[in-house]
């Protein structure tokens, strides 16, 4: 039986059809049982972990499976100490030590040994505390989610995208949550001793223009791209209500600048298969 945490999220999901598609048990770890009720209906066990700092909770839900699949609910506003995700991992490192789970993959970020702050930092702050474990863990290191385009459907259809990547015809790795998903099934299925980083890109960068002609190629329309200035991103965010912005801008200044990249050292490298293109047409009959 593989444990998939962030069951109802998109990488979740997909991780958790591919193995049921291979024949494998699972058990969802949901905030609420009407959270995992699509996933009872599939066959699926349930558990139900109401807060990911709950250490005896956590326990229950990761004790006698072969493997977990484990995932850091995204937070934009995290304060500078990252003080969410320190409670969140210590829960669950300390469960994994405790019940020993046969092996860990983890859903970590592009960037995640990157000392500089930014918002991004958590990775770090994860993968060190389940290397100390003893437990088997792979670190999937995943690039920009193409899938975070879904925030631009709206002003694409209106002829304009506003992009925090820039310049706009800087290229960064972006990946589809599909792929990441579909590395995560695997990973769960193979072996292995110590810890593993894996890095993993989608088939090429794209830039903010690039998203822009795939909008337009998937509209039928022109679409254009427009740097968001820099010195109103501040003022943007907390608009938007965040209390902690400074995390966040930093870390677009990483992919802007280049420091927020793959190792590619020491690590293992995978590519994933579905275009950014593909992605966006999909988004655009969704939304």
């Amino acid at each position: 039986m593989f444990a998939i945490a962030g069951i109802t999220g998109k990488v979740g999901a997909v991780a958790a059809t591919a193995l049921l598609n291979a024949g494998h048990q699972i058990r969802a770890v949901v905030r609420s049982e009407e959270k995992g009720a699509a996933w009872k209906a599939r066959g699926c066990e349930i558990a139900v972990v109401p807060d990911a700092g709950d250490q005896t909770a956590l326990e229950r839900a990761f004790e006698r499976v072969e493997g977990l699949f484990l995932m850091n609910p995204p937070n934009y506003d995290s304060d500078a100490a990252f003080t969410d995700s320190r409670h969140r991992v210590a829960a669950a490192a300390r469960a994994i030590s405790k019940v020993k789970p046969a092996r860990v993959v983890l859903l970590s970020t592009v960037g995640a040994q990157v000392r500089e702050f930014n918002l991004l930092n958590w990775g770090g702050i994860y993968e060190h505390a389940l290397a100390e474990t003893g437990i088997p863990v792979a670190f999937l290191r995943a690039a920009w989610f193409m899938e975070n385009a879904s925030w631009d459907v709206a002003a694409a259809r209106e002829g304009q995208i506003h992009s925090h990547l820039q310049p706009l015809d800087h290229a960064i790795d972006r990946v589809s949550v599909k792929d990441i998903g579909r590395v995560a099934a695997e990973l769960l299925q193979e072996t292995w001793t110590g810890t593993r980083t894996i890095e993993l890109t989608g088939p090429r960068k794209y830039s903010a223009n690039d998203e822009a002609a795939g909008f337009a190629a998937a509209l039928g329309r022109s679409v254009e791209a427009v740097a968001i200035p820099r010195e109103t991103w501040e003022a943007q965010f907390r608009a938007q209500g965040m209390q902690h912005p400074a995390a966040r801008i930093r870390m677009l200044d990483g992919f802007n600048e280049g420091w927020i990249d793959f190792e590619r050292n020491r690590t293992e490298q995978r590519t994933g298969t579905v275009t950014f293109e593909t992605v966006l047409r999909e988004l655009i009959t969704q939304h």
